[in-house]
């Protein structure tokens, strides 16, 4: 299975950048950290991470011009993505985070926080290792079985019963949307950067899909 090495990582000022980009660097790739819109639209693939605030970091993205960039290159060019945490959720058509925002709308889903009947006395964030239910044949989980751990940090997540595709999920109180895939779009809300042996397995069947 070859891996494209040529990996554009989006700034918007708004993500863990150089952990992502050091675990890219370890696997072979060639990953580059860009904010310009002009390096996004010659992006063979892109890595969307992030963490913070759904609306600060959409408002940044178009600031930037780069969310007409990021939809030209995954909707008409048909390059592959990967959102990770916050750039996942930003995937998604809204957020409901510090009132309700637009995302990208390559995910036809709602982002919405845990509520407290679900959460059944646990805290927010939800924080740590969790073990993630896999889905069959999935080219993001190609070599997994079953059921994995990954590393989470958010107190939101997508609402995704309706969702084409293929998906993974994860419990905390709820059963709620860990990963996604569908076509050329592919969405983490946990940390593989951080999810160690098992994080870079699948940077690894992405940057090889």
């Amino acid at each position: 299975m070859s891996m494209n090495k040529n990996v554009t990582i989006v700034d918007y000022g708004s993500g863990n950048l150089w952990s992502v980009l050091s675990a890219l660097e370890f696997l072979g790739a060639r990953p580059v950290i860009s904010s310009k819109p002009a390096d996004v639209l010659k992006a063979e693939t892109i890595l969307l991470p992030g963490v913070g605030c759904f609306r600060l970091a959409m408002e940044s993205l178009i600031q930037k011009n780069l969310d007409d960039a990021i939809k030209e290159v995954v909707m008409i060019k048909q390059r592959k993505i990967l959102g990770i945490c916050l750039g996942f959720q930003m995937l998604a058509d809204s957020s409901s985070e510090d009132g309700m925002t637009a995302g990208l709308g390559l995910i036809p889903a709602p982002v919405e926080v845990f509520g407290a009947q679900e959460l059944k006395g646990r805290k927010l964030p939800h924080i740590g290792f969790n073990q993630v239910k896999l889905p069959n044949s999935s080219a993001l989980f190609d070599g997994f079985t079953g059921a994995e751990d990954f590393y989470f940090v958010h107190s939101y997540r997508l609402l995704s019963q309706t969702l084409p595709g293929k998906r993974a999920t994860c419990n905390y109180g709820v059963d709620f949307l860990a990963a996604y895939e569908n076509k050329n779009v592919y969405g983490v809300q946990f940390h593989p950067e951080k999810s160690q042996t098992n994080g870079l397995r699948l940077l690894k069947n992405f940057l090889s899909v």
